[in-house]
Order: C-alpha cells, then structure tokens, then sequence
C-alpha cells in the first residue's frame, strides 16, 4: 500500500514537472513572437520623403537591430508634410498599438511655416502626454530639428531651445538635431535640399542608431552596417 502511494505521489511529481516544462516553453515561444515595437512617429523626414520606405532610416534601423538578432520591430509611422497640430490629433490612433520606445520627430513643418512655437510647443507636450499616459513605462525620444537662418535669428534660436526645454522638462532621452551631418549638405540630399537623399538616410540612421543602441543592446553602440 505504501508503495501504491509512493508510486502514485512519483508520477504526479512527474507530471507536473512536465506541465512546467511546457508553460515554460510556451511563454518562452510566446515573447519571441512578440517582439517589442520602436515606433517612429514624424513627418516626411521620417517617412522617407521621395525615396522607397525601404531606404528611410527607420527601416535601416531595423535592418541593424535583425542583424544582431534583438527582438524589436520598427513601425514608421511617419507622414510627409505633417505639423506638430496634425501629430497630436493623429497621435491616439497610432498608439492603438503597443509601444515600447515611442520617437518623436515633429516640429520642422511649423518652423518652415514660421508658425508661433509657444503653440508648437504645447502640440508636442499634448503628444508625449498622450504617450506616457497610455505607456507609463514607454521611452521616449525626442528628436529636435532646425530651422533655416533666413527665419530670423530669434525665430532660429527659439525653435533649437523649444526641443531642448522639452526634452528637460519630460526627462526624455533626446537628440538634438536628427539631420546632424546631413542638414545643409548638398550631396546627402534630394534636390529639393530639404529632405534627405538615400545616403543622407544612411547618416542619419547611423546618428539616431548611436542614441538608441544602448538602450537596445546595453553594449557600446556598434557601427551601423
């Protein structure tokens, strides 16, 4: 009789050890087919303006984070000619999905427009207000631009101070000018001389992978392929 019992305790113990086994590796199964999603949300310049999505730098980044096997997936959710009023009325549907690391790329049609940057400024507080009350646990990344010098140079110095304020006052990881080493240089750009040509993109992928690879890979920032 004890036996019977010894026998039927053994095979229970088995049996739940094999149930753990499963659930285990079904949750481990599970987060790889759910990768965690980089969302770029901006204008042309993230969209990829006059060249194949393929080649914007979003889907350049995505390309370096495949290659080095991390579980992250880039979603553009850039649109060309899009102003910081347009991305706050925008903004809830496309955070309808799951959001990891939210980069925020806005503000450089209102300053082609010369429009009030006080006004600016509030649209882009509502965005990353909007962010962090839907994904408290999100990071956000702003990304600042600038504004030609024929603007006026209180214009121009008001607009590079709007990001910088913003990116202060939310403690939001923050890069200065995305278009670094690409604004302003006749060959990494579409004739246009505004937005930026296949190369152009590949620069600036290259400037925005080396504020987002330590917070991917916790490693030294790896050149981009």
């Amino acid at each position: 009789m004890i036996s019977h019992f010894f026998h039927t305790f053994y095979k229970r113990v088995i049996s739940m050890i094999g149930l753990l086994f499963v659930l285990l590796n079904y949750h481990g199964v599970q987060a790889q087919q759910s990768p965690e999603k980089i969302l770029f949300f901006g204008d042309s310049i993230t969209a990829g303006y006059g060249l194949n999505p393929k080649r914007a730098f979003p889907a350049l980044i995505q390309q370096q984070i495949d290659s080095l096997g991390l579980n992250y997936t880039v979603v553009n959710a850039g649109l060309s000619g899009e102003t910081s009023a347009g991305g706050l009325r925008r903004v809830d549907w496309v955070l309808q999905q799951g959001v990891h690391i939210f980069v925020l790329e806005l503000g450089g049609n209102d300053g082609l427009r010369g429009l009030n940057l006080q006004q600016t400024k509030t649209n882009l507080q509502g965005i990353i207000d909007k962010v962090k009350a839907k994904y408290p646990q999100a990071l956000i990344v702003l990304a600042g631009m600038e504004v030609p010098p024929n603007l006026g140079a209180d214009y121009t110095l008001e607009f590079r101070e709007m990001y910088a304020e913003l990116a202060q006052e939310n403690d939001v990881l923050f890069i200065p000018f995305i278009l670094e080493g690409v604004g302003g240089v006749p060959e990494l750009n579409l004739p246009d001389q505004i937005h930026p040509n296949e190369e152009g993109h590949r620069k600036v992928a290259q400037h925005v992978w080396g504020y987002l690879a330590d917070v991917l890979t916790n490693t030294k920032p790896t050149e981009l392929d």
